[in-house]
């Protein structure tokens, strides 16, 4: 049912793609990041939340249609329907159905539970399009609610020896998770513009988030003990070095690996990701019940190969456009 193109992934029976990433009729979006989301389509259609979050990215003028979670719909004989991938606020799974077959695209998703995101659901199908960001067996991430409190305890020390805490992440996604766990009563939080928009989309969908975003007047001196938060575009640059004493950390799962922190010349790597670690794609792959899986962003080759000859499963590598939005702090 599906084909995968030039211009992204096709369904021809529905006359739609997934997560092109050239200009077409008609697309429908895992979730808003800038590798799945992108100009010139006609017509867009995604979950509820990641509406506000396209018209913030691709302009207020897209044609752009949102569905909740399990809602189904039609596009000509094609049922479709968006199921939750826990990787984002609002990032979906695309469930398609015709002629009894049932292929699901899971766009970027994890499994582990942040204590923000509706978690991952597992879909039972024909076929699964899996990403595979982390698809090698040295990653293997910490819970979420561990790495908040590592966070928040970190903070408390800077904040105790005279230091703000910046924090580098994702200004969608990330950044909110992170700040739906930080304890305001160690002092007060700032958020870099990036980060600031994003909060307020969210906001009208009835997310709230705390922090106060950084106006240009603002005066920096007397910010002292705050964390601040801030997407990777900033680092090094004179935005920053306006808050010192600070340290500063990154959150990905990169971080992993060992001499990250190092190479990032950071005083602080926090395991902190939005995707699958090995365990959780391996877990995820197989709860589908698929006999087809199609590997795409990341280790695709080597994941591909590992499904084929550790579950015999039918899995191939596909090459596709999907890369990091901001950079590879995933």
């Amino acid at each position: 049912m599906l084909e995968f193109t030039d211009k992204g992934i096709y369904c021809p029976q529905a006359e739609l793609y997934i997560d092109p990433w050239k200009p077409v009729k008609n697309a429908i979006i895992t979730h808003g990041h800038s590798d799945h989301a992108r100009m010139g389509s006609g017509h867009y259609i995604c979950h509820q939340d990641t509406k506000a979050i396209l018209q913030l990215r691709l302009g207020e003028e897209i044609a752009v249609q949102g569905f909740d979670y399990a809602v189904p719909f039609y596009r000509k004989d094609v049922k479709i329907s968006l199921h939750p991938a826990g990787h984002i606020i609002g990032s979906a799974q695309i469930r398609l159905v015709y002629n009894g077959e049932v292929w699901v695209v899971s766009g970027d998703y994890k499994l582990m539970n942040d204590g923000l995101n509706i978690p991952f659901e597992s879909i039972t199908c024909n076929h699964f399009v899996t990403e595979s960001t982390f698809g090698l067996p040295v990653y293997k991430f910490p819970p979420a609610f561990e790495v908040y409190q590592n966070i928040n305890k970190w903070w408390k020390q800077n904040a105790a020896e005279g230091f703000n805490t910046i924090i580098i992440a994702y200004a969608l996604g990330k950044s909110q998770a992170i700040l739906h766990h930080m304890d305001e009563r160690i002092g007060d939080i700032f958020l870099h513009g990036a980060v600031a928009k994003v909060n307020e989309v969210y906001h009208t969908r009835g997310y709230n988030f705390p922090g106060k975003k950084i106006e240009p007047d603002m005066d920096r001196k007397a910010i002292k003990g705050a964390l601040i938060l801030a997407p990777s575009s900033a680092m090094a640059s004179p935005w920053i070095r306006k808050f010192a004493p600070y340290r500063i950390a990154v959150c990905s799962g990169w971080m992993q690996l060992r001499g990250a922190r190092r190479r990032y010349g950071v005083d602080r790597g926090f395991v902190l990701s939005d995707h699958c670690d090995w365990e959780q794609l391996n877990r995820a792959v197989l709860a589908t019940e698929a006999e087809n899986i199609y590997v795409t962003h990341g280790y695709q080759n080597t994941y591909a190969k590992w499904l084929k000859e550790q579950f015999g499963l039918n899995a191939v590598e596909i090459r596709t456009q999907f890369e990091p939005a901001t950079g590879d702090l995933e």
